[in-house]
């Protein structure tokens, strides 16, 4: 599939480029994106919650009543969860929310969402560009050029650019990544993919 090569003004450059068929033109697995979307949520979880076990509750260690012969439950101690502030019964503890995928399975899904992307039309390819400063409006610019002013998009970049990086944080609705950290989350979340001419060399040598 070709796309033409834009200029930072949103004019076209006069030339095309090559998606590479292996990564935007195979045929879509639902299921690798489902397990792979999964996963990479699963892993933003800091599972840090926690409740107090009876063990860690502050509070007296007394009897409060004695074990047999009153006609009610055992009653250990004022820690017990049966009684307000004490501990929680099967409360949540702090564990890891991960789990393994096989590499294979989330290079189908990377493929397959960027294929679906490219079928949507939400591909440009846009010249290899720096900015002098990291100054917002400077990157705001662009994207309003390229017809991206209130849209969703993600840009993608061959390698790292401090300037670009920096300009774009500020801006809701826009993410700056490199082609080698794009994962099938920020392809399918981010709107319309916008590649840097070099940054197209990745997927066409891989």
């Amino acid at each position: 599939m070709k796309v033409p090569v834009l200029n930072i003004k949103g004019s076209q450059a006069g030339r095309d480029a090559e998606l590479p068929d292996t990564y935007f033109g195979i045929e879509p697995n639902d299921h690798c994106i489902y397990l792979t979307v999964k996963q990479y949520q699963a892993n933003q979880r800091q599972g840090t919650h926690k409740t107090l076990q009876k063990s860690e509750v502050s509070g007296s260690t007394r009897k409060l009543v004695k074990q047999k012969g009153t006609g009610g439950a055992r009653k250990g101690s004022i820690k017990n969860p049966l009684y307000p502030g004490g501990a929680r019964i099967f409360g949540p503890q702090p564990h890891d929310y991960g789990f393994k995928l096989n590499k294979k399975v989330k290079d189908i899904a990377k493929r397959s969402a960027l294929t679906y992307k490219a079928r949507e039309s939400k591909v440009a390819v846009v010249e290899d560009f720096n900015l002098d400063t990291f100054k917002t409006k400077n990157y705001a610019e662009i994207l309003k050029d390229l017809g991206l002013g209130t849209g969703k998009s993600t840009l993608v970049l061959n390698e790292k650019n401090t300037n670009i990086q920096i300009a774009s944080k500020n801006i809701p609705n826009t993410k700056v990544v490199l082609a080698k950290d794009l994962n099938t989350f920020d392809i399918l979340n981010g709107g319309k993919l916008v590649f840097t001419e070099s940054s197209l060399q990745h997927f066409s040598n891989n």
